[in-house]
Formats: C-alpha cells, structure tokens, sequence
C-alpha cells in the first residue's frame, strides 16, 4: 500500500473525534498498512488515521527504529512533570512549539487479531503516544499551548504558504 497525503490543518477531519475500530476487517488491515507505509517516510514519528482522512481510532508509529501500530488506543497512563518539549505536526508544516507533555505515557489497545496490546515508554515515544492519541480525540498540538503562544503560531500558519 502506499503512504497517504497528510491532511493539513484546516481539515475539518483533524477536529472529530475518531470512531472506535468496531470490526478488524479488510478495510481496516488495508487502514493499517496505509499508516504503516506513511509513517516510514524520512522525519516521521507517528500518523493518526484522522491525519489520512479516516475517521477511525488508529495510529501508527515510528520511534528509533520500532515500527508499529494500535487501533482503538486510549491512553491509559501519563506520569511525571509535564514538560514544554519541541513538538510539531505533519498537519502543520513548518511550525515547530514548545508544548506540554509529560515524560512517561502508556496507550492500551489492540492489534489486528484483536488482541489486546500496549504500547508505552519515554521521550520521544512518550510525546507521539500523547499527540497521536490527541489526533484521535479531535485535538492538535495546538489546542495544548499557552493562549500567548497559540495565538502566536495561528498567525504563522495564517502567513505560511500551504494554509
């Protein structure tokens, strides 16, 4: 399968709220290989569904080296002292912010056998876990900034060139 076109900010996908994965069949292993193939490509640590236009509870991943996927994931533990971390998005090119996040997260789903599966760590893999589950939620990274600061980077992306 090939890897998708990124939807941008705007979309009005990047604001629902995703439905769960009902029932694991064709269209949704064809779902995770789609993500899979896009989350592959070079600067890429995670695609939600709904940054592919499917409105479904599944991300995939791309962490120093660990490939891989959850549908229905919630997340089911954060811990430590938030901390504002760099953090962008494939749906808002260019615009790199300092957002809260904590240090430790802990998503709980499942795979393509219906198996329950869990996915957790620190760092990086903490911070994808956190903004791809947000994606899911009908969040961006965005709507986590201080009010001074979201104010700052809708008025970058007002000026940038793709919006």
């Amino acid at each position: 399968m090939p890897e998708r076109p990124i939807r941008l900010f705007g979309d009005p996908v990047l604001k629902t709220v995703s439905a769960p994965v009902e029932q694991v069949d064709d269209r949704v292993r064809a779902l995770v290989a789609d993500l899979i193939d896009s989350v592959r490509l070079p600067g890429r640590a995670g695609v939600a569904a709904s940054q592919i236009g499917v409105n479904l509870r599944a991300f995939s991943y791309n962490i120093d080296g660990e490939v891989g996927y959850v549908l229905n994931p919630e997340l089911v533990e954060v811990s430590g002292e938030k901390e504002a971390i760099d953090e962008g998005c494939l749906s808002v090119p260019g615009l790199w912010k300092k957002t809260p996040r904590y240090p430790f997260a802990r998503v709980r789903g499942i795979d393509l056998d219906g198996n329950e599966i869990e996915v957790s760590g620190t760092g990086l893999m903490a911070q994808a876990l956190q903004h791809e589950t947000d994606h899911l939620d009908g969040l961006l990274y965005l709507d986590r900034l201080e009010n001074d600061e979201r104010r700052s980077a809708m008025k970058e992306i007002r000026e940038s060139d793709w919006f």
